[in-house]
């Protein structure tokens, strides 16, 4: 891995994660690429969703090194992880929607939580609610929405703030064959427009339409794939 790579987006170096006397993750030494489509696959327990928590500070590695743009999440102050977590759009497999607001207010919380003027959040959550095809939803509640149009939501959510990396977990796991192509579609989308995304995923078929490189973890390792 070269240190200085100007094209590095994320670095980790020898990263562990452990649970007590337990290791989710051993020695994980990975470069993400500015604007690169890249898989985390591997057997469901491997450490996928594991892996993508060290990255938002969702969780905090156990030992070793991590550098998202250039911040290093070892050191990052308190204050400093809103402005991290602005760079990071995070799709979850369970959408984690808030059911209580409605699709467009589900959508402006990421862009008020950034202190962005209401004038500017109307029109960039009608922007990105068209882009992922739910602009006629927007006063919807999510409860009455299919698990692919949540999704979507989800995925206008993440994105609405601009971020330079999404991170996905699963995003296409408990939708059916139909959504999951949508889907697939439209974070390829996003991938054309200039994100890095990061899909932590056993879906075969997403990585093979994708066409992304995928890093494959087995017990916490990063391993060869197997044949």
């Amino acid at each position: 891995m070269n240190e200085n790579n100007e094209n590095s987006l994320i670095r980790m170096f020898h990263v562990y994660r452990r649970y007590g006397s337990k290791a989710a993750l051993f020695d994980i030494n990975l470069e993400v690429f500015k604007n690169e489509f890249i898989f985390i696959t591997g057997p469901s327990g491997a450490g996928k969703s594991t892996l993508l928590k060290l990255l938002y500070l969702g969780e905090p590695a156990s030992e070793g090194q991590i550098l998202v743009d250039g911040i290093n999440l070892a050191r990052i102050s308190r204050n400093r992880i809103p402005f991290l977590r602005r760079k990071i759009g995070i799709i979850f497999q369970d959408f984690k929607l808030i059911h209580s607001k409605t699709v467009f207010e589900n959508v402006a919380l990421v862009l008020e939580a950034a202190g962005k003027p209401r004038q500017f959040i109307q029109k960039k959550v009608g922007s990105v609610l068209r882009a992922v095809g739910m602009e006629d939803k927007q006063n919807s509640s999510p409860l009455s929405l299919s698990g692919g149009e949540q999704q979507r939501v989800a995925i206008a959510r993440a994105v609405a703030g601009d971020p330079t990396i999404i991170l996905a977990d699963e995003p296409t796991g408990s939708l059916d064959a139909e959504s999951a192509s949508q889907v697939t579609g439209l974070l390829k989308d996003f991938h054309i427009r200039g994100s890095t995304i990061i899909v932590a995923t056993h879906d075969k078929e997403f990585i093979k339409k994708s066409g992304g490189r995928a890093v494959y973890l087995k017990q916490g390792r990063i391993q060869p794939p197997p044949a």
